[in-house]
């Protein structure tokens, strides 16, 4: 589990604790906002809103209440709750496709030293010249590792997102939308995973010799 807690020092220079830039640090907060309301949305259609349970309840309810209504008609009420989750569930993915380009634009002016490729770079190097041997090295290109398939997973679900949302100005036909949203919904899982990963890294760390790591995220380090 070691190998998965982010870093608060640098390896070359241990005295130093790392930096983060008030965009860096606005983004990845909005970033957490913004995925967790996504992902209740996900989670309210799944349960709450779902259409299956929803038509039975419907029809049950309306005809109690004495009115007629066939099990599509209350099957179209379903869908329609249904859809204004998703009306919510695209908005945020609008956000998220914003703060990503922005995340992007800021990465062009942040400091020499914090800039996210340069850092994975410096880790890889680092690892090498240390001959594969330093379990420290090792540790920082995994966890850097580990946010750049995050960086890569977001990428692909605003673009899958963006695709879906406006498949029909795209010109995309419904079978290939179809496979789009399989693979939208398969990313979304890689992502709750690395969250999980990351909670935990950060978890262990703030126990350990990498204590202050949510603070620095806030304050800046």
């Amino acid at each position: 589990m070691a190998t998965i807690e982010p870093q608060r020092r640098n390896i070359d220079s241990p005295a130093a604790i790392k930096k983060y830039s008030r965009s860096v640090r606005l983004w990845h907060w909005l970033n957490l906002i913004i995925i967790c309301g996504s992902l209740l949305t996900v989670a309210l259609n799944s349960t709450i809103f779902d259409v299956k349970s929803n038509t039975t309840y419907v029809q049950t309810q309306l005809q109690q209440s004495g009115a007629t209504v066939t099990a599509q008609q209350a099957k179209n009420v379903a869908h329609g709750m249904e859809d204004k989750i998703w009306d919510l569930h695209i908005y945020f993915g609008y956000a998220l496709a914003a703060i990503f380009l922005f995340r992007l634009i800021a990465e062009f002016f942040q400091p020499k030293d914090q800039h996210f490729f340069g850092r994975l770079k410096t880790a890889y190097q680092d690892y090498i010249k240390k001959s594969k041997k330093s379990n420290s090295a090792l540790h920082d290109l995994t966890v850097k590792s580990l946010y750049f398939i995050f960086y890569a997973l977001l990428a692909i679900m605003v673009l899958t997102g963006l695709s879906m949302a406006f498949d029909q100005e795209l010109g995309i036909s419904k079978a290939t939308s179809h496979s789009i949203k399989s693979f939208h919904g398969f990313c979304m899982y890689l992502i709750l995973a690395f969250i999980a990963v990351h909670i935990i890294g950060v978890f262990l760390a703030e126990r350990k010799q990498n204590k202050g790591i949510v603070s620095d995220m806030i304050n800046g380090g």
